[in-house]
């Protein structure tokens, strides 16, 4: 059985092996290797050794172009081991194959362009008075940590992780117990690359080594992505340290199809919105809120395709894989016999059984109609492959029904009347609203984030930089020549 140990310090660290945790395929429930399970030893030795290294003489000797190459060089070397990491991503996780590779693809994007960003972190000169220049600098932040979540773990770890690096911090990822391969991948890459302690990957359980790590007086900053409820904890946490959080948590979010709509395309970004990654993605498009006028044409079209959609094993590189792990099964196998029991399953709401994959977690693509929006199934984040279907009839109407839940992560908005659509993205309490597309090939320097509970700041893009550097003043009074 193959042990994929944790990075620290420089070193590879293993637990004790009564401390390991299993790593399943989730397209067979398979084992694929076993990872530690950190303890709080290992926690402060890392954090240790980050902020050893971080004011270290040989990291402030990095300059800020130096590190932008090193993050481009990496970008490159992820581009040449994309099958092979892809392979890592889909055995990993259960996704398509065709999805793991877009998900490396974003990770060297990311990589890349904070490298070109890393020596285009800049400051400012406020004009004061004669005889003082004041100067306002943005200096790194110090110890970060990333809590990476198991749905996209090598996008997720590249997004933050490269924005901190660029700016010169120390990096500490707790990847998802379920999902640790390609994060290991990435350690094995910086163990050459950076002094000891800059970049460290830690293993284990979340409520355990993720308190350990979010509630530690020596870290400055947190990046969670997550569900609400461990958000808070984590917010929690760090308030205790006034540590500051960029939290990336749920959504429920809409697509709203108006009768002009461009139908084609809006059938297939619906669809693509609720099975990539088998919907367990937080920016999601779980709900369809159809204008009434359209909807008997345009949801006979989705249900035909929804029928036709291939569920199977992530090698396979069908429509859709498998739910993540057991937990996940059970959860959203409840909530579907709960919409059977209620008789609002328009299409799915079965699990799937696959020769050969007994074993995976399988369940069919499902759309739900026929409750209000007050209804658990349209309120809650069901994290699957489930879509809920309303209808309106006037704009204001769309607007609200969009609005009706406590998360606010992304929207879209499909119709050719222009005046419309951006009248109804000015009043959708949204952080990224798409018109006529949904997710814009993932949008790496467009910034992510979330109204309501949806999170708290924003990652990917230039803003995002923001998140791991703290601002200085400095006002420097200079001699006058004497003028009389």
């Amino acid at each position: 059985m193959k042990k994929i140990p944790m990075f620290i310090n420089g070193e590879w660290v293993h637990a004790d092996e009564e401390r390991l945790i299993d790593v399943t395929n989730p397209s067979t429930g398979e084992v694929l290797a076993q990872i530690s399970n950190a303890n709080e030893t290992h926690v402060n030795e890392a954090i240790h050794a980050a902020r050893v290294a971080f004011e270290s003489e040989e990291w402030r000797r990095v300059k800020a172009h130096e590190r932008g190459q090193l993050l481009i060089e990496l970008a490159q070397y992820i581009r040449n081991h994309a099958d092979e990491w892809s392979l890592l991503e889909c055995l990993d996780v259960g996704k398509p194959l065709s999805q793991a590779r877009a998900d490396i693809e974003s990770a060297a994007r990311y990589f890349e362009f904070y490298g070109g960003a890393a020596d285009k972190v800049m400051g400012d000169t406020i004009p004061i008075e004669d005889g003082i220049l004041n100067a306002v600098v943005l200096e790194p932040v110090g110890i970060t940590v990333h809590i990476v979540p198991w749905n996209y773990p090598i996008q997720i770890t590249a997004r933050s992780v490269a924005a901190a690096i660029a700016t010169g911090n120390a990096v500490i990822v707790k990847s998802a117990e379920d999902t640790p391969l390609t994060t290991h991948a990435i350690s094995k890459w910086f163990a050459d690359k950076v002094p000891a302690g800059i970049f460290q990957h830690i293993t284990g359980l979340g409520n355990k080594v993720g308190s350990l790590l979010t509630s530690h007086p020596d870290i400055n900053h947190i990046t969670f992505t997550g569900s609400v409820s461990t958000g808070k904890a984590v917010m929690k946490a760090a308030a205790e340290n006034v540590v500051p959080v960029t939290l990336e948590l749920g959504g429920k979010s809409p697509n709203i199809v108006f009768a002009d709509a461009p139908m084609e395309q809006a059938l297939e970004g619906v669809l693509r919105a609720i099975i990539q990654n088998a919907g367990q993605t937080c920016s999601a498009g779980a709900r369809l809120l159809i204008e009434e006028s359209a909807k008997e044409t345009f949801l006979a079209q989705l249900e035909e395709r929804f029928k036709a959609l291939k569920v199977g094993p992530g090698e396979a590189d069908l429509d859709m894989g498998p739910l993540l792990n057991e937990r996940q099964f059970l959860k959203i196998s409840s909530r579907l016999q709960q919409a059977k029991d209620e008789g609002i399953v328009v299409v799915g709401g079965e699990t799937v059984i696959i020769e050969g994959y007994e074993n995976g977690y399988y369940i069919q693509p499902t759309i739900l109609a026929g409750i209000d929006e007050h209804h658990v199934l349209a309120q809650e984040e069901i994290f699957g492959p489930v879509l809920t279907v309303f209808t309106f009839e006037t704009v204001e109407q769309a607007i609200a029904l969009a609005n009706s839940t406590q998360y606010g992560l992304v929207a879209g908005i499909w119709s050719k009347d222009l005046d419309t659509a951006h009248y109804v993205a000015s009043r959708v309490q949204a952080g990224q609203v798409f018109i006529n597309n949904y997710g814009a090939a993932g949008g790496i320097q467009m910034p992510f984030g979330g109204y309501k509970k949806s999170g708290i700041g924003r990652e990917k893009g230039f803003v995002a930089l923001r998140n791991y550097t703290q601002m200085k003043n400095i006002a420097i009074r200079y001699a006058l020549p004497n003028r009389t």
